[in-house]
Order: C-alpha cells, then structure tokens, then sequence
C-alpha cells in the first residue's frame, strides 16, 4: 500500500511532468493524472493512514491517562507521605520543646530558690557584725579596767576568739557567696541555652505546622525554582535530638550541682550560727565565772577593809592609852624628882644615903625606864597606825578598781550580751 501521506499520492499535486500547460477546462477534458485504480488506492491508503493514525492516538490517549493517574497516585502519596513525617516532625519537635520547657521551669525554680538561699546567707552575714561589734566593744570596754585588774584572763582570751571566730565565719561566708553567684552564672547560661533551643523549636513548630497546613488549594503557594537544591541544614535527626539532649543534661547536672550549693550554704549558715552561739556562751560563762570571782575578791577586800578599819580604830584608842599612859607619868616622875631635890638640902650629915635615897633613885629609873617603854611602844603603834591606814588606803583602791572592773563586766559586758543579735535560720529545701 503506497504511503498516504507520500506526495505522490495527494490529490492536490499536479505532475508538471505529465499534464502540460493547457487551459484548466480543455485539462480536465483532455487530460487526466491517475487511474480508477490510482483513485481507489489513494482513497483505501488514507483510510488505512487514518486507522493507524487514530489507534495511536488512542494509545497514546490512554497511556497519558493512565500517567496521569499513576503521577496524580504517586503525587498523593507522595504529598501525604510528606504531610505524614511533617506531622511526626511536629511531634517530635513538640516533645522536646515540652521536655525544655519543663526543664527551664525547673531551672528557674532552682535558681530562684539558690537566689534565696543567698539573700538569706547575705542576711546572715551583715548580720555578723552586730556580735562582731559587741564583742570588739566588750574589748574595748575591759582594756578601761584599772591597775592589777588589767589581767589577760580568761574572758580577755574567750573574747578575743570569738572575734577571731566571727571573722572566720564572715570570710567563709563571703567565699560560699562568691561560689554561689558563680553556681548562679552556670543556671543562668543553662537556662539560656534551653530557652535559645526552646525558641528555636518554636519557631521551627510553627514553620512545619504551615508547611504541614498546606494544601494544593492553598494560598500563598508559588514556584521557587532551585530550591531543592539549597542544602543548608547543619544536623541531623541523631545530631538535633542529642543537641537538646545535652542542654537538659547540662541543665540538670547545674541543677543538681545548684542543689548542693543550697545545702552547703545551709550547712554553712547552720555551722557558723552554731559555732558564733557556741562561743558567746563560752564569752558569757566565762564574763559571769570572772564577774564571780572578782565580787568574791570585792566582798573579801571589803572583810578586810573594815578589820582594817577596827583595827585603826583600836590603834588610835591604843595611842591615845599610850600617850596618858606616859602623861599619867609626868606627876610621879615629878614627885620623885621633887623628893630627891627637896632631899639634897638635908645639912651635913643628914645627907645619908639612907634606903628612901635609893628607893627614890630607884623610883626614877623605874618611871624614866617605863616612860622610855611607852615612848617605844608609842611609836610603834603609830608606825602600825602608818601602816594600818597605808593598807586601808591600798584596799579602798583595790576596792575601787574591783568596782569599777564588776561595772565594766556586769554593766556593759553583760548588759549588751543578754541575747544573741542573731537568729539562726534554716535554708528552706
């Protein structure tokens, strides 16, 4: 069968060859191109042209529906495969920010309640100085004690450790604030590591959540063209899961961390109280022991003080015994002497040394021996009188000293030391 679509074979074509140039109408008369046989051939060659042409077509327009339903199946798929891991996406990315979220609630209880602990641990350390003070005052005050009251004693001794111990107690007060603010530093960067990645699962929820709600019918859609080949993602599932992983383990490993520091600075506040309480107790003891025993030391300077007193009083008397004793002497001595004198106008022989002469004599050097006795006992009572008064005025100073030392310790020592100028206080878990 000759090809129908061969030139030969269209109707249309004139052979220049064969048919010369007459006139249209002697042409169709005189002349003609083709046979019956060419006619009909022509004619069963396009039928045949237009069976195969048209089956073709036909294939050709059930393979294209067919691959329009196979792409419009696989596109579906596709698309709800897509819609589907977009979904889980959204899932996973919900769970982790939840697990962040719970996370950093945690954190920022913990580091509220580690910003507390050390207010308190603050407070407890301004308060320091008011025993810190008292007990530099109590110092200060007893260095005001006189003479031999001047002693290195035993509440001199409590007091200086005390001070020594407040100090101590400050200085390790100060270095567990100094670790605590740096314990707050690593929550505070933990935390903000979990609200970074927090936001930045926000906002990749949000962007999967339109991408997941979108549809073919949506609007805002366009073409970007190149788009797929852009690859700027810096993790994968493994990386962006161990990502998060490792900030809520860094954050619970600070909090954990931050835990302890409230417990050490409630085991700090605890020991210092105790050991500040302890010593003021000790100070307190050891004020009222020494109280005690310089009112004992008083009370025995004041036996002696009025023995002394007695005892001056009945020296004077004794004096004064002494000195009318020697008077009450001057009228015999005078007697005696007047005797004798009187006796040496006797005439001649008459001046006999007759017993009266010796007994007089005698009578003198008894009186003259007896005055010189008194006289000797005269000045040795008033040489213990010296004496006496000389004591009386040393123990009314001790005295003094004595009261003005009980003062210092009763009156201002232990009157500032009634009650402890701080309550201890118990960091609250």
């Amino acid at each position: 069968m000759p090809d129908p679509m061969a030139q030969r074979t269209q109707l249309s074509e004139l052979d220049a060859l064969k048919v010369p140039p007459v006139f249209a109408a002697a042409r169709n008369a005189l002349y003609t191109r083709f046979t019956p046989n060419d006619w009909m051939a022509s004619n069963q060659g396009n039928y045949l042209a237009s069976d195969r042409v048209r089956s073709g077509a036909e294939r050709l327009r059930m393979d294209t529906v067919r691959l329009c339903r196979e792409t419009d199946d696989k596109t579906k798929r596709t698309q709800s495969d897509v819609g589907k891991r977009l979904g889980e996406r959204i899932g996973d990315i919900n769970f982790w920010k939840t697990e962040l979220n719970h996370e950093t609630d945690n954190m920022i209880t913990e580091t509220n309640q580690l910003n507390e602990a050390k207010r308190i641990l603050e407070k407890c350390l301004a308060e320091t100085e008011n025993p810190l003070h008292i007990a530099q005052e109590c110092l200060y005050h007893r260095e005001k004690r006189q003479s031999i009251d001047l002693v290195h004693d035993n509440p001199e001794k409590e007091l200086i450790k005390e001070v020594d111990i407040i100090k101590r107690c400050q200085e390790k007060m100060r270095n567990t604030i100094d670790r605590a603010n740096v314990q707050l530093g690593l929550n505070r960067a933990a935390q903000h590591e979990l609200e970074k990645d927090s936001s930045d699962k926000f906002v990749a929820e949000n962007l999967d959540t339109n991408c997941h709600g979108l549809r073919n019918a949506s609007r805002g859609i366009a073409y970007h063209d190149g788009v797929h080949r852009i690859d700027n993602t810096l993790s994968v599932p493994e990386t962006w899961a161990k990502y998060s992983n490792n900030n809520i383990q860094r954050s619970q490993s600070e909090r954990a961390a931050s835990k302890n520091m409230r417990n050490e600075i409630e085991s700090v506040i605890n020991a210092c109280n105790n050991e500040m309480w302890q010593e003021w107790n000790s100070v307190n003891v050891a004020l009222n022991q020494r109280s005690q025993e310089t009112t004992d030391a008083r009370n025995r300077i004041q036996t002696h003080l009025s023995k002394v007193l007695q005892e001056i009083y009945d020296m004077e008397k004794n004096i004064e015994l002494l000195k009318k004793a020697i008077q009450d002497k001057e009228q015999p001595m005078q007697v005696a002497q007047t005797r004798l004198d009187t006796r040496l106008r006797r005439p001649n022989v008459e001046l006999c040394r007759d017993p009266v002469q010796h007994r007089l004599v005698e009578e003198v050097g008894e009186i003259t021996f007896t005055v010189d006795n008194l006289q000797h006992k005269l000045r040795e009572a008033e040489n213990a009188l010296q004496a006496l008064l000389r004591t009386k005025a040393a123990l009314e100073q001790d005295l003094s000293i004595k009261n003005n030392s009980l003062f210092i310790d009763r009156e201002k020592c232990l009157a500032m030391r009634k009650t402890f100028p701080m309550a201890p206080r118990i960091v609250s878990v």
